[in-house]
């Protein structure tokens, strides 16, 4: 079984949406800044890779309040 076989599949904006608790404008208020996890865009659409959206999530991880960039 080869690395590519390992994959996930990919994730609609819809999925991630889902599974973030988020309404799809806000995820595409995310694209539209740079804010949210990396996307793929094929044609039209978008699709998130799993494994990035797992490492997004785990780049946010904070121990306090003011661990976030810009807290006073």
């Amino acid at each position: 079984m080869t690395e590519a076989d390992k994959r996930l599949p990919l994730a609609t904006p819809s999925e991630v949406a889902e599974f973030r608790r988020i309404t799809e404008a806000s995820l595409a208020q995310e694209r539209y800044k740079g804010t949210g996890p990396k996307f793929r865009k094929l044609g039209r659409k978008v699709f998130y890779d799993w494994a990035d959206v797992y490492a997004w999530v785990d780049g946010n991880t904070m121990q306090r309040t003011d661990d976030r960039p810009g807290a006073a």
